[in-house]
């Protein structure tokens, strides 16, 4: 059996966000915090662009071991090398990095919740809005999502991007409402509110779903990124980045 951490040498759980000047933005993901805390012990936050502390001004910070969660939904650019260039530019020899938050099922489930608050109902069509990314990975992370979802309503979902990658959002919500005849509605793939989702409403959709949010089943899938990253035993491995 191996042994318990002490208080000094528990990892400290970081997550890492993209950050955004909305104010319910930084909101949301400090509520994530809070509800993974809950279930593992202080969790801190770190934010890789917009605003601070930065991943690599935070582990400066911290004296003991950390394991990193990046809050992400894909593998884009900021997980696959923002977030290791941090954890380099810090020094810290003690860090593990997790995988991303998504794709995962559980996403796919919360985002069905979002489109039903928002009035999808069944034989509507969906178009999944994700921020976009340079990086092909990440849109293949994206595409999964989409696929995921769909499964969940049985139905074909489509993705749009609102910035960086194409289709866009409203091309893709005009050419399904050409193509099935029905109303349309935009599933968020955006885990807090910020300029992204706010762009959502101007793209002609009969309705959007809020973003995925701060949710209890949220925290529990990042309890079980931290968990497969070995939270037990974090303290004596390198950083570990996730490349595929």
């Amino acid at each position: 059996m191996k042994p318990e951490h002490t208080a000094a040498t528990r990892p400290q759980p970081i997550l890492v966000a993209h950050g955004t000047r909305s104010v319910a933005g930084v909101s949301t993901v400090g509520r994530i915090a809070e509800l993974v805390g809950e279930r593992v012990g202080t969790t801190r936050v770190a934010f890789v662009d917009v605003l601070g502390p930065s991943p690599s001004e935070l582990l400066a910070q911290t004296p003991g071991p950390a394991i990193i969660v990046p809050a992400f939904l894909a593998a884009g650019y900021h997980v696959r090398r923002d977030i290791p260039e941090h954890i380099e530019a810090s020094g810290h020899q003690r860090v593990t990095l997790c995988d991303n938050m998504g794709p995962d099922p559980m996403l796919a489930v919360l985002m069905l919740e979002r489109l039903r608050a928002a009035g999808w109902r069944d034989g509507d069509a969906v178009v999944m809005a994700a921020a976009g990314s340079s990086d092909p990975l990440a849109l293949a992370d994206v595409e999964t999502a989409a696929r995921q979802l769909g499964e969940l309503i049985d139905d074909d979902v489509s993705v749009g991007y609102v910035a960086t990658a194409t289709p866009r959002v409203p091309d893709v919500v005009s050419a399904t409402r050409r193509s099935r005849r029905r109303r349309v509605f935009i599933a968020a793939y955006l885990l807090a509110p910020g300029l992204f989702h706010s762009r959502l409403s101007e793209y002609g959709a009969d309705g959007v779903a809020a973003p995925i949010g701060a949710d209890p089943r949220v925290a529990d899938l990042i309890v079980a990124r931290l968990t497969s990253a070995g939270l037990r035993d974090s303290q004596s491995r390198p950083a570990r980045v996730r490349t595929m």
